[in-house]
């Protein structure tokens, strides 16, 4: 659908083209709540005349919003693409950037930084990706006219960081409602598990995020009434091998589908995320969204998110995670109670009210 007018806000869609992740999840589902306000006719997004740019790449990729047009332009794709088509295509019109970048030498913008962790915990990137990061985040807070963040904890890691002044970061939140639109796969699940209680855990590769405080803590635990589900690629380093190897009770599923992860999240006795460092924590959130109870990692921007609604664990302690686990699977009262926070804590954190916010911060620069 083209728009009536010519466009005051650009948004740079190069995220469209890879596969999501927590960064593009936050672009599409804020972009998605800005389109329905516009069907709904939403005062506060009466003022926007809105186009999605992509790499000329994409041009075939199906626009998945009734009310923001989608253009094609430029040669080229990734980082290129983003700092030399992209600002030629804004031509002094506001660009808003939701995924961490942005170009260099264009002023006319408002960029979301999710957090700083190239910076906080730089081995769990590659060098050329802490590199790059150490050179645009910088100028990006520099450049735009304004950048958002997604916690309070978030803003100041960025002032510190990145050395951008703290009264030009806004922060807006985060949302895992968009969970509750996906199709469970109860089949694919319930023909992989037993009929024990499970805990669920998603493995990543990333050093930060702590996967090992799981396995050290299942070794810890003698004669377990539940099995840990572990979703996610494998790794030797994190789950052990020979005499490391982890109990039985613990149950690797590789990866899954979107619809066998929600089907998890609703089965599962509790989920556990060990991080070492988030900018906000948004699988805890969409766990509680679909009533999980969660322990999570004692972390200012995932108390900032979660609240009350989690049980919290040291990132280094296996035995306190131990402990919890064990307590959690072992008491309905409290499983019930904590998804009883769950749903009271996520009612407050839709992709409107980040949209609602969003439009807030950028209100100022559009013309």
């Amino acid at each position: 659908m083209k728009p009536v007018y010519a466009p005051n806000l650009l948004i740079n869609g190069r995220f469209l083209g890879r596969r999501a992740t927590g960064v593009d999840r936050f672009a599409f589902e804020t972009i998605r709540a800005i389109d329905h306000m516009i069907d709904e006719r939403d005062p506060l997004a009466a003022r926007l005349r809105t186009e999605i740019v992509v790499p000329q790449a994409l041009a075939d990729i199906p626009n998945p919003f009734r009310n923001l047009s989608l253009r094609a332009c430029g040669k080229g794709s990734g980082v290129r693409w983003e700092q030399i088509a992209l600002p030629q295509a804004a031509r002094g019109r506001l660009l808003l950037n939701l995924c961490n970048s942005g170009p260099l030498l264009y002023r006319r913008q408002v960029t979301v930084l999710h957090d700083a962790a190239p910076a906080r915990v730089p081995d769990s990137y590659s060098r050329s990706f802490v590199a790059w990061y150490r050179l645009m985040a910088p100028r990006i807070g520099r450049v735009s006219e304004r950048v958002i963040t997604v916690s309070e904890f978030s803003r100041r890691e960025l002032s510190e960081a990145y050395r951008i002044p703290v009264e030009k970061i806004g922060v807006v939140s985060e949302s895992g409602e968009h969970m509750l639109r996906v199709q469970q796969d109860e089949e694919a699940v319930a023909s992989r598990l037993s009929e024990r209680p499970f805990v669920l855990a998603v493995g990543s590769r990333n050093r930060h995020k702590n996967f090992r405080l799981v396995a050290d803590a299942a070794r810890l635990i003698q004669n377990a009434r539940f099995d840990i589900v572990v979703v996610g690629g494998g790794d030797a380093r994190v789950y052990g091998t020979g005499q490391d190897a982890l109990p039985d009770f613990v149950k690797h599923l590789g990866y899954v589908s979107d619809g066998e992860l929600a089907a998890l999240y609703r089965r599962a006795a509790c989920f556990v995320y060990p991080s070492r460092y988030e900018g906000f924590g948004l699988p805890p959130v969409e766990a509680l969204a679909l009533g999980c109870p969660v322990i999570a990692s004692r972390l200012p921007a995932v108390q900032e998110a979660c609240g009350d609604a989690v049980l919290y664990t040291s990132p280094d302690d296996p035995a306190e995670l131990a402990r919890l686990l064990e307590r959690v699977t072992g008491n309905a009262a409290l499983r019930a109670k904590l998804r009883k926070r769950g749903r009271a804590r996520t009612a407050e954190l839709t992709w409107r009210a980040t949209a609602v916010k969003l439009i807030e911060e950028i209100s100022p620069w559009l013309m």
